[in-house]
């Protein structure tokens, strides 16, 4: 899994905001479109792409983009 697929994976859960603002440094908790919903659909994402259960607290416990991918790696 590369970093690039995720980006898009994960820019695609947000219908509003645009794929640009995504990058592995992006704190998605300050994104406008941000909601529990959109954390609901990026935890689907990961299951579905990747084959990985996420936790509420993978994310919780996540500042960035990065941080999420990195919890993904972990358990790959």
């Amino acid at each position: 899994m590369e970093m690039k697929e995720f980006l898009g994976n994960f820019a695609a859960q947000f219908d509003d905001t645009e794929e640009s603002v995504f990058t592995p440094e992006t704190r998605f908790r300050e994104l406008d479109e941000w909601s529990s919903l959109i954390a609901l659909s990026v935890i689907a994402m990961v299951d579905e792409e990747y084959d990985v259960t996420l936790k509420g607290d993978d994310i919780k416990n996540s500042e960035t983009i990065a941080d999420i991918y990195n919890a993904v790696v972990a358990k790959l």
